[in-house]
């Protein structure tokens, strides 16, 4: 049941001197290993992304610098009302924005028109703090020992290329404040998500993305975005250790209505998303724009661990999302 895919093992620099991917660097990691020594300008793209899922509150603020722009948000849904609470800003030539090179080290920010996000990573986790307007988030990420992550290096071709880092079912403590409410995030029924980006795209791509995580369970699939580059973003995590998944899975939704369940299919995963929010971003800067669907819900079905064992995913909460970029 192993992955066909090279998995890395010791630290590597993601590009060549001179910009160009490195081939070493193509496989995939247990921990973040790849140091995003990116050259360029224009097709060079940045994310920290964190989502978070608590009992009564879905979670998600991103900082990114695209080169010529700096996308970041806050975004809060209360699960009981459906009430969304977000802060977006774009900010010309991402000035302002702070972007490590490594996943798990240093520190990530960005700052304009009232919102602030600081991201400080550091060997025992990271902490998260956020505030816009009506909204303040102030978290703690602990990084439990043995605990593994999946990335990726999706090769597209020499100049173009992505590395990511999934990072699943973290546990999460903190608080979060919307208007005059305090609201406890705690780790007995909390986890948090990272999708950490770094590498040089095509101008037009579109892709899915899945993350669901339970009590010793969790799942990270993706789809479109690496068919046919020989690497895939799935992995099964069982006590925090990751079941790489190596083949492309076939996703199946209604475009015309996301709120159907959705399904995600394959050798090794028998997947069923149902929602219960659906989530819309469009961003248009005229010859470059994005459209998201990302979907809050609930997993069922089953995947497959490298010993050939079946794991159970009903109760896993989390999202499945469909991006479609020009940038």
């Amino acid at each position: 049941m192993v992955t066909h895919e090279r998995e890395i093992t010791a630290p590597v620099d993601l590009c060549l001197p001179g910009g160009r991917l490195n081939p070493e660097a193509v496989g995939w990691t247990r921990r973040p290993l790849h140091r995003a020594n990116l050259r360029g300008w224009g097709r060079t793209k940045r994310w920290e992304y964190w989502g978070v899922v608590t009992p009564d509150h879905v979670i998600g603020l991103v900082a990114s610098s695209l080169d010529y722009a700096g996308v970041h948000g806050l975004y809060v849904l209360d699960r009981a009302t459906g009430e969304e609470t977000s802060k977006d800003v774009v900010v010309p030539l991402a000035r302002g924005t702070v972007m490590p090179e490594r996943s798990g080290e240093g520190a990530a920010s960005a700052r304009a028109n009232g919102l602030a996000i600081d991201i400080d990573q550091h060997p025992g986790g990271s902490t998260l703090r956020a505030v816009a307007p009506g909204v303040e988030v102030e978290l703690d990420i602990p990084l439990p020992g043995g605990h593994e992550s999946l990335g990726v290096v999706v090769p597209w071709g020499p100049g173009r290329f992505q590395y990511t880092v999934k990072d699943v079912g973290r546990p999460v403590r903190g608080r979060l404040r919307l208007g005059h409410a305090e609201h406890e995030v705690s780790e007995r029924d909390s986890f948090a998500v990272l999708d950490h980006g770094r590498g040089r795209w095509p101008y037009s791509i579109v892709w899915n993305w899945a993350a669901g995580s339970a009590p010793g369970r969790a799942v990270q699939l993706g789809g479109k975005w690496t068919d046919g580059t020989g690497m895939t973003e799935n992995a099964l995590f069982v006590d925090g250790r990751l079941h790489k998944i190596g083949e492309e899975l076939a996703w199946h939704y209604d475009r015309g209505d996301w709120l159907k369940p959705w399904r995600i299919t394959g050798t090794r995963v028998e997947a069923v998303f149902t929602p219960f929010h659906e989530k819309i971003a469009r961003t248009e800067l005229g010859l470059v724009g994005s459209e998201t669907h990302q979907c809050f819900g609930r997993f069922s079905g089953r995947a497959q661990a490298d010993d050939g064992a079946w794991i159970d995913l009903d109760g896993l909460t989390g999202w499945a999302e469909e991006a479609r970029q020009r940038w």
